[in-house]
């Protein structure tokens, strides 16, 4: 799960499993495998970096 700030500056924990892609038009836009689509201040970058943590933090967890 990663947190990401809506425009009205509320944080929401999106499941980044189920994240089908990210846009920047020029807002970032999530698109979830739902078709639900949040509009986030985070930059494409920083959502994929953000879901790079957490892919890292559940996977490297028992080494």
């Amino acid at each position: 799960m990663i947190d990401v700030t809506l425009f009205n500056n509320t944080i929401i924990t999106v499941n980044a499993d189920l994240i089908e892609r990210i846009e920047e038009t020029p807002d970032t836009v999530i698109t979830l495998t739902s078709g639900k689509k949040i509009i986030v201040k985070e930059s494409r970058q920083d959502v994929k970096n953000l879901v790079i943590l957490y892919k890292k933090e559940v996977f490297c967890r028992d080494l």
